[in-house]
């Protein structure tokens, strides 16, 4: 039997396999709002066959995006807007639904990625970014302004408020996003925090910020409803945030709860050293999964079904996440299941898509001709 298509439970939540969507920002919302694009989008990767589906990180306040067309949940009409389209997923998909909750930090106010990417001065339509240290990402850029008290709290309710939004709109699952040089990965690596206070200096001070953010989220929703984090286990620079840790954060996590970690890396920094290829960040995961006992999320380079079922199989980490490759094969699980001898839930629509070599590809599926 693969190991890839087994079950798995993720806290409360049953999963049928594997095999997770990962976030991917769209830069497709307006003022915040999903539009029909986020309905096209999440509709058709419901019907992929994945155990679960983590919508793109979703700003938890406007200050928080890191482009003007970023997705956010910090108003009653960003929560209707994605719950519309949700509502219509659900209708035609029994995927379990997650979403990724961000800040973007000093990242915050950039182009969207096919405009440059660039940062956006405030006087041509970009806003005022946020961070521990008043310390810029790029050269030339413009210094973030530092989280005083005020805003720490603020940014800490924003978090749990969204939260709050997404539980009432039916999401399954909470991923706080604490990696790719975002705001709480910015808190955790000396590279970007350069604070003199609790919440800076020694790895526990670094530390605080996200765990209280994770200690927020976890105490205004439902107790069935799992909350994750999302890390960069590495900077990939020397003297920034590592493995270590990672570790250390991981054990802080399990002691508050936390039902998963998904374990990337590096976006903290221009100057990081990524040596790319496939599977390349699973060491990483299997490490913290070894020595924290989390349920750990494996993501880059995963692309052959041979590879996921292998990580799976030989305990480097309890899921694999797609991306890009998602992306460029919607239909990756069901391929996947085929080159493996499993099975997968699809819609009775597609029934009779699979070529006879596919084999009895779809759970439960029953098909009459006339």
């Amino acid at each position: 039997m693969s190991q890839l298509f087994s079950p798995f439970r993720i806290g409360q939540l049953a999963v049928d396999n594997r095999i997770v969507i990962a976030p991917m920002c769209q830069y497709s919302a307006e003022n915040g709002l999903a539009t029909d694009w986020h309905l096209i989008h999440l509709g058709h990767l419901a019907l992929s066959g994945a155990g679960l589906l983590i919508i793109e990180a979703t700003a938890v306040e406007p200050e928080g995006r890191i482009t003007p067309d970023d997705l956010g949940l910090w108003s009653d009409e960003c929560e209707r807007a994605l719950g519309r389209a949700l509502a219509a997923v659900r209708r035609h998909s029994a995927m379990p639904l997650a979403i990724q909750l961000a800040h973007a930090g000093r990242k915050a106010s950039s182009h969207v990625p096919w405009r440059g990417g660039k940062q956006i001065v405030p006087g041509e339509g970009g806003w005022p970014a946020v961070a521990p240290s008043a310390n810029a990402y790029g050269s030339g850029e413009l210094a973030p302004v530092a989280l005083d008290r005020a805003g720490l709290q603020r940014v800490r309710d924003a978090f749990a408020m969204a939260a709050r939004r997404a539980a009432r709109i039916g999401l399954d699952a909470i991923e706080i996003h604490a990696a790719h040089g975002y705001l709480l990965h910015e808190f955790l690596s000396p590279l970007s925090n350069a604070r003199g206070d609790e919440y800076g200096g020694p790895a526990a001070n670094r530390m605080r910020f996200p765990l209280e953010v994770f200690d927020a989220v976890r105490a205004v929703v439902p107790p069935r409803m799992p909350v994750g984090m999302r890390i960069s286990a590495t900077d990939w620079v020397e003297g920034g945030w590592d493995l270590e840790q990672s570790i250390a954060l991981g054990h802080a996590l399990r002691e508050r709860g936390c039902d998963f970690i998904h374990v990337s890396s590096g976006g903290l920094s221009p100057h990081q050293q990524i040596q790319a290829r496939p599977g390349f960040q699973v060491p990483l995961a299997q490490r913290i999964r070894s020595e924290t006992g989390l349920p750990t999320m494996a993501v880059g380079l995963i692309t052959d079904a041979h590879q996921a079922e292998a990580i799976v199989a030989e305990g480097q980490a309890d899921f694999v996440a797609l991306a890009r490759g998602i992306l460029y094969d919607p239909r990756w699980p069901w391929h996947a299941a085929a080159t493996l001898g499993a099975q997968v839930q699809a819609p009775p629509q597609y029934w009779r898509s699979p070529p006879a070599a596919a084999g009895d590809l779809f759970a439960g599926a029953r098909i009459g001709q006339r």
